[in-house]
């Protein structure tokens, strides 16, 4: 496989298929096709050439591809920044 098909949600920010075979998503379980929404196609990817993928494991991602003909590639967990900071002010505040 040299390329695969890459996709966005319509219903999850940030959250992206990548596909072993472009507008086949027959190998989708039902309940992930039901919470991506319409796959919206962002890009053909030249998956065997790449070395790295900016968030997800290129060899996850080829694995993924090749056993089960896709990849969910989610966003990254948001930062707390009010738990950072109340952490911050206990800390300046020598609490424990």
């Amino acid at each position: 496989m040299k390329l695969c098909a890459v996709y966005k949600s319509s219903r999850k920010a940030d959250t992206y298929l990548y596909m072993k075979t472009k507008d086949d998503f027959s190998c989708l379980p039902d309940e992930l096709r039901k919470l991506f929404g319409t796959p919206l196609f962002v890009m053909m990817l030249p998956i065997q050439k790449l070395d790295k993928l900016a968030i997800a494991d290129i060899e996850k991602v080829r694995d993924d591809l090749l056993e089960k003909g896709f990849y969910l590639q989610l966003p990254p967990p948001q930062d707390n920044l009010l738990k950072q900071h109340l952490q911050q002010q206990r800390a300046e505040n020598g609490d424990q």
